[in-house]
């Protein structure tokens, strides 16, 4: 844990591991209760379900925490261990879902924790139509938030690292660089392997937001009414040289 979690952790969550599901029901009433954060959710989720041009099978990877099912209620949420109002326990590298049947796969900072990638990906042809879409909002890689993950994060952030990630446990495995490390740093690579997957679209964004609402982990340090604001003046200010996230959208090939 950083110097800055250990000054400004979450008092619900503070001394939980991770791993333990109560921190997942925790989060999700952290989210819920810290209105800069739940703003900056709104967004995301936003962005997400505009990027889907089908929304009838969807499946959410990582849905314990949050409230996407609020934007597309028939969305398929699901998690790795039971959670409540989830519907379905699912592995991302193994998916207990019939061959093309989702339009396609969405999550919220969970790809930087899936132990293998190339599973998951393989998993991710054979379960997405033709025309079908992986969205998602990961961390990624600038000189910026390379400092900031590094300095002022617990999660590891080595963009050095490989497509697999230790399992230290369901949630703690994880590389914030993943992201960055498969869709740009190895982009041929990932073309090579996932000839029926092509990058739509990578927006890096938000360079300061996520630092200001303190996350899932710390206390926020912004008033709810600010968001706006700070939205317009980031994105004025180059966001996606100082980015500290991207929404990347692959479409799967016939």
């Amino acid at each position: 844990m950083s110097i800055f979690e250990t000054l400004l952790g979450h008092p619900l969550t503070r001394g939980l591991s991770v791993d333990d599901p109560r921190t997942t029901l925790l989060r999700r009433e952290i989210i819920q209760e810290k209105s800069f954060l739940r703003a900056l959710y709104c967004e995301w989720y936003g962005r997400i379900v505009g990027a889907l041009p089908k929304k009838k099978d969807v499946l959410e990877l990582g849905s314990g925490a949050g409230f996407f099912q609020q934007f597309l209620p028939s969305v398929i949420t699901s998690e790795v261990f039971e959670t409540p109002g989830v519907k379905l326990i699912a592995d991302a590298c193994v998916l207990p879902l019939p061959n093309q049947s989702l339009d396609a796969i969405v999550m919220t900072d969970v790809f930087h924790h899936i132990p293998d990638v190339s599973r998951f990906l393989v998993e991710a042809t054979r379960c997405v139509r033709p025309g079908g879409r992986i969205v998602m909002i990961e961390p990624w890689r600038t000189p910026w938030s390379e400092w900031v993950y590094t300095h002022l994060h617990s999660e590891p952030f080595s963009p050095e690292g490989g497509w697999k990630i230790p399992s230290t446990g369901p949630l703690s495995g994880a590389n914030g660089a993943l992201p960055w490390i498969v869709f740009q740093r190895d982009k041929a690579l990932f073309e090579a392997r996932n000839p029926l997957w092509r990058i739509k679209n990578i927006e890096p964004m938000m360079p300061f937001s996520y630092i200001l609402s303190g996350g899932v982990s710390m206390r926020s340090l912004m008033p709810g009414w600010v968001y706006r604001p700070i939205r317009i003046l980031e994105r004025a200010l180059l966001q996606r040289l100082w980015a500290m996230f991207a929404l990347i959208e692959l479409e799967r090939l016939p």
